[in-house]
């Protein structure tokens, strides 16, 4: 029997609804497949359309919707529609603000950065993940959801030649914070986690004459992400984590 118009629309809102950016590769691949697995329907999105295709059909295999949206985070357009579709899938539940841009490789001292390339770096890192908070807040609302944005130990201390990283990192930390205060009168949460040293693409990177194999694979992560998918979202609101090690939660500084 085919079910009822009204019917599909009450199942499309029961259902939880994750976007992850950055999933082409490394944590974001390792993440969106996991809640795949957790039966999240899925938006993901990456700049290189291969690598997300590739993670879309791993996902597919779970039983899940997934639509993969190939683009530019800092592109005001391509957020748009990335919105658009959870909306069609029956609204953001987790948004997760993984996209990262390392900056200049080498990494370069603070004091001889392109200010330039700075600029690029805290659109990544900063302005764009606020920007698709600020557009996903009717979606989040409705859902009473979670927005989990990817944060840095650089952030925390000042590592020599981690500088532009660092500083947009730290002030991820900060809005995170700030939108855990704002937002919880409208029951979203906003939670900052710091996933640790990886063996990723990115890494490499920014240790370019390095061999970084002695990094654990994203997938260290998962008991993590496991336990923090299963909290209720408003008391782990606010806090900042590490996904690694034996205490998640970073303690609160005065």
């Amino acid at each position: 029997m085919q079910i009822p118009d009204f019917a599909e629309a009450e199942v499309a809102r029961l259902r939880n609804i994750a976007l992850v950016t950055g999933a082409g590769r490394g944590l974001g691949r390792v993440l969106a497949v996991f809640l795949a697995g957790q039966e999240y329907d899925l938006v993901i999105t990456a700049r290189t359309r291969a690598e997300l295709e590739e993670v879309a059909t791993s996902i597919r295999r779970s039983g899940v919707r997934v639509s993969a949206l190939p683009g530019d985070i800092n592109d005001p357009g391509h957020r748009t529609r990335l919105l658009s579709e959870t909306s069609r899938m029956g609204g953001v539940s987790l948004l997760v603000n993984n996209a990262s841009d390392i900056g200049e490789t080498p990494l370069p001292e603070l004091a001889k950065a392109s200010l330039e390339r700075f600029r690029i770096t805290l659109e990544t890192n900063l302005v764009s993940p606020l920007a698709l908070i600020q557009d996903a807040l009717p979606q989040l609302q409705q859902t009473h959801g979670m927005v989990v944005n990817i944060t840095s130990g650089a952030s925390q201390a000042g590592y020599e030649r981690w500088g532009i990283y660092g500083s947009s990192k730290a002030g991820l930390d900060l809005i995170s914070k700030t939108l855990a205060t704002e937002l919880k009168p409208l029951g979203i949460s906003v939670v900052a986690v710091d996933p640790g040293d990886m063996r990723t693409q990115m890494h490499q990177e920014a240790f370019s004459n390095e061999d970084i194999s002695d990094r654990p694979l994203p997938e260290v992560t998962l008991p993590f992400w496991a336990w923090l998918t299963n909290q209720d979202p408003l008391v782990v609101s606010g806090k900042r984590y590490r996904a690694q090690g034996m205490l998640w939660e970073v303690p609160a500084t005065t």
